[in-house]
């Protein structure tokens, strides 16, 4: 009965509520096994439960499920932007989150593990940290359990990869984290080991923006068939995630115990032979993903660089020509944006400006951020440029009968520019690697796709530098461009003269 009550309840609330056809969820691919990452053996193929989570509960909707990708801690900000519907990345149902966000009912419910070193004397609980240094993952529950403790010293951490690589290194002598975390990473490195009891209980929700009522009962209702008929069991079993806190949860205390057989794929598919040869095979199945990370990379500097140069000039000559009041205004859009951190004006742009209605896409937000920001150096230099021209040149030029204007253009400016070419080609180079910000505003390239990597492999040397390459290989065509094009003024400056 209850089934069918679910099933009728499921059917009327997305037929008489939902018009859309299509679920948009976000989560961080950078989030790691075995929440969501990219396959060891297909890169290009994002899989986790929490995937395969979404996919059940859109099916069971009757709807399409499309995956955004979004920095963790961009998840909330980007879904009062409207980029998508639903969060759903290990978001820890916590009161302080409740007054942001909805929360669904819990789709998996666990605890918090101690990870220590293999030589390490055993703990019996988390009260036996006293005295250590003890890491856990920047903002999580873990975090504020530590911080409860008397005695413990807490280091925080954006990823719990670095924790566990202090943890070996011995810079730390314990790491709280989320069970499904301490389960994966010590299933595949034996120098670590989880020990003690069980420490708090961890409810992860979907998070909904909080005006979206009828959305949140909606998914609810499809968790709740999923419950109903095993499906989340059977998702949860295959990750080897099933425990007794989902059993008491979801009142499922039935004997059926399905082979982890996506547990055993991540296990045998990590532990596979590292010889240079299979490491050469990895690093050449990355290319597809590289080449589409280098080309986001490159289009996003072009294009930013091609409004910084435009824009800097035009602030540049308004500051040193332009009427006092212009002049000044020049001057405080100079300070204001050489005085403000890049990633600040990033996450303005783009999510602050939609709520006066000025919604830009991530493409487009990043080339206007960073093409703002660099416009501002950029002026700079024209203005060193614009003064390291003598003033005898332009007031020669006037007493020949030519205009302020055409002075400037056919006089002063080649000038400036022969001498400012050289540090405009820094800031651009500056620019190719600073463009590793606009991951934070959902787009992926070289640095993103780094981190994803290296995440899913722990294997951050050989990636790094493969990656490390790729960014040099972008930058020296640009700086062959630009001395030619030194080389070339100053010749035909040296021509004029003869």
């Amino acid at each position: 009965m209850t089934k069918i009550f679910t099933f009728f309840a499921v059917f009327f609330i997305v037929y008489t509520t939902n018009s859309q056809d299509l679920l948009k969820w976000a989560a961080d691919a950078e989030g790691n096994a075995p929440y969501i990452f990219q396959d060891p053996n297909v890169p290009e193929k994002l899989i986790g439960f929490e995937i395969d989570i979404a996919s059940a509960l859109a099916y069971e909707l009757g709807l399409k499920e499309r995956f955004v990708q979004n920095q963790w801690d961009g998840l909330i900000p980007g879904l009062y932007r409207g980029d998508y519907d639903i969060a759903m990345n290990g978001l820890e149902i916590t009161d302080e989150r409740k007054k942001a966000v909805n929360f669904s009912k819990p789709y998996y419910i666990t605890h918090l593990s101690i990870v220590i070193r293999f030589e390490s004397d055993s703990l019996r609980d988390e009260f036996d940290l006293k005295g250590m240094n003890v890491g856990a993952l920047k903002n999580s529950q873990a975090e504020n359990v530590l911080n409860e403790l008397d005695g413990v010293k807490t280091r925080t951490y954006e990823g719990e990869v670095n924790a566990f690589e202090d943890l070996q290194n011995g810079r730390i002598d314990a790491v709280l984290v989320d069970f499904p975390i301490a389960l994966y990473y010590t299933s595949i490195n034996k120098a670590l080991k989880i020990v003690g009891s069980e420490v708090s209980e961890v409810s992860y929700g979907i998070a909904l923006r909080l005006e979206d009522k009828q959305l949140l009962q909606t998914i609810n209702a499809g968790l709740d068939s999923l419950i109903i008929t095993g499906e989340l069991r059977k998702i949860l079993e295959s990750w080897n995630l099933w425990n007794h806190e989902m059993t008491e949860y979801s009142n499922d205390y039935s004997e059926y115990d399905l082979p982890a057989i996506r547990y055993d794929y991540f296990v045998a598919s990590m532990s596979q032979d590292s010889s240079l040869e299979s490491l050469f095979v990895r690093y050449l199945s990355f290319m597809p993903m590289v080449a589409r990370a280098a080309l986001m990379t490159v289009n996003i500097s072009v294009l930013s660089m091609i409004i910084a140069i435009i824009l800097g000039l035009f602030i540049a000559i308004t500051k040193v020509y332009g009427p006092k009041p212009l002049s000044i205004l020049a001057s405080v859009f100079i300070e204001v944006i050489r005085g403000t951190p890049l990633l600040i004006q990033l996450f303005f742009i783009f999510y602050a400006l939609p709520t006066i209605g000025i919604k830009l896409s991530p493409f487009l937000a990043a080339i206007i951020g960073l093409g703002l920001n660099y416009a501002a150096y950029e002026a700079e230099n024209y203005r060193a440029g614009l003064f390291s021209v003598q003033k005898g040149q332009i007031e020669a030029a006037l007493s020949l009968g030519m205009s302020r204007r055409n002075a400037l253009r056919h006089i002063v400016l080649p000038q400036a520019f022969r001498i400012v070419l050289p540090p405009v080609t820094n800031d651009f180079i500056s620019l190719l690697k600073d463009s590793s910000l606009v991951s934070v505003i959902t787009l992926v390239e070289l640095t993103k796709l780094y981190n994803q990597l290296s995440s899913t492999y722990f294997d951050y040397i050989g990636t790094g530098i493969m990656i490390a390459a790729v960014y040099l290989l972008l930058g020296l065509p640009f700086v062959k461009l630009s001395r030619s094009i030194e080389h070339r003024m100053t010749n035909d400056v040296d021509k004029k003269k003869y």
